[in-house]
């Protein structure tokens, strides 16, 4: 937690600044500063103020603020506000005297262009790979329907992608020892459940109807948290009927309807439901490894848990699907390149998640993700031209805005909560 301390008010001395904004002493309160005069700290960035206060470091060298946070990752996005009504939610701009507002609560935010392009990018590029693996993804599985074989390489792909980065000292390389390999099993498996899962439904329905059938993930996630001893507020409870009333109508009015494609779906949500449940219980040991480390890992024992099984399940009929693809395809470069297309997306739109989550609070990264299923599913029907019905249309909306409603529910804490985890 950020916190400003301050010497004696009777020590703090201010002259005209020639800086563009200078400080306002209005914001300081005596009797607050009179409870930190045994305290003092620097403040850098500043062009050598007169003033007696001196404030640390508080930046650090990647742009984030130097306070106290939990070593969940989940805070990153908390605002906890300190003793003078500063908020933890600083940028370099304000170093560079970038103008500050007073926000509705009090706080003083900063204006930060550098920090919102940068986040533009990230979700940018988050969209964008997303769409490329749908479209390839869906490609590969239209003339060469073996969504196991497709999963494994993609899977393959991304733990190629991992070796690379660690061997070239681009992503530090965590270490890896047997407790935490176990840690990782179970993880894996339901993730391994997950993606295949998805794959399989790919294969028999149409992307868009996947993807609406995935935004039901909340309901499951709410569903076993419950019966795992978790409790929700009335407004978690009401913010997944639409989407279950949405994901019925669209059900039901799909075109492409296939009931392999939607148990499919269905137990995509629950294998990546249960993924994130297990890794909280069995990963609060190992913390210190962050999120793209942790996702490729997950990768590697996943392949190893789905291709064998992809062998026997489909193994048999590899060499003859393949002939058929190229057959249809006529360019062999071109069932390639759509292959491997697949696979790398894969991985860079989950990489692309990651860096998204590390700099933008659990809600931002919630709505992002929905709006990020709204995107996709337009571009699917515009590239696949896949017929929509009005009432699919409706169905679809309505359990992606259901979506929405319960990213707010689930992350607007109470104020008490907060205060609890500050202390």
């Amino acid at each position: 937690m950020l916190s400003l301390n301050l010497f004696p008010s009777s020590n703090i001395t201010f002259s005209k600044s020639s800086h563009k904004y200078p400080i306002n002493a209005s914001l300081l309160d005596p009797n607050l500063v009179n409870r930190h005069k045994n305290l003092q700290f620097a403040f850098h960035p500043f062009k050598k103020p007169t003033s007696k206060i001196n404030i640390g470091v508080l930046f650090r060298h990647s742009e984030e603020p130097l306070c106290q946070i939990s070593k969940s990752r989940s805070d990153f996005g908390k605002i906890l506000t300190t003793p003078f009504g500063f908020s933890s939610r600083f940028s370099t701009r304000a170093a560079s005297g970038s103008p500050q507002e007073a926000s509705p609560d009090g706080e003083i935010e900063v204006s930060k262009p550098n920090k919102n392009l940068k986040l533009a990018l990230i979700f940018g590029l988050w969209y964008f790979q997303n769409i490329v693996f749908n479209v390839y993804n869906k490609k590969v599985l239209n003339i060469f329907p073996y969504p196991w074989l497709l999963a494994s390489f993609q899977l393959f792909c991304g733990s190629v992608w991992m070796f690379i980065l660690w061997s070239l000292k681009l992503q530090p390389c965590p270490k890896i020892n047997k407790s935490f390999i176990v840690a990782l099993l179970g993880p894996a498996l339901f993730h391994t459940i997950g993606h295949i899962s998805a794959c399989v439904s790919f294969s028999k329905v149409a992307v868009s109807f996947t993807h609406v059938i995935k935004s039901a993930e909340p309901v499951f996630s709410v569903v076993f948290s419950s019966f795992l001893g978790d409790s929700y507020p009335l407004k978690v409870w009401l913010s997944i009927l639409p989407i279950v009333f949405g994901c019925s109508l669209a059900a039901v009015t799909e075109v492409s309807f296939n009931f392999g494609g939607l148990w499919g779906a269905m137990i995509s949500n629950v294998g990546f439901v249960l993924r994130n449940i297990y890794s909280k219980k069995s990963l609060q040991n190992f913390k210190e490894v962050d999120g793209l480390n942790l996702y490729g890992w997950i990768s590697i024992i996943s392949l190893l848990y789905l291709f064998p099984v992809a062998v026997f399940v489909e193994g048999s009929q590899w060499v003859a699907g393949y002939d058929k693809a190229i057959a249809s395809i006529g360019k062999p470069l071109t069932f390639y390149l759509w292959v491997i297309l697949s696979g790398v997306f894969y991985h860079l739109y989950n990489q692309s998640s990651y860096q998204a989550l590390d700099d933008i609070s659990p809600l931002t990264f919630s709505v992002g993700n929905t709006m990020k299923r709204v995107v996709v599913i337009i571009a699917t029907v515009l590239v696949f031209r896949n017929p929509v019905r009005p009432l699919n249309a409706l169905g679809s909306a309505i359990a992606i805005f259901g979506t929405f409603l319960y990213s707010q529910a689930t992350s607007k804490k109470p104020k008490v909560e907060a205060g609890e985890k500050k202390d």
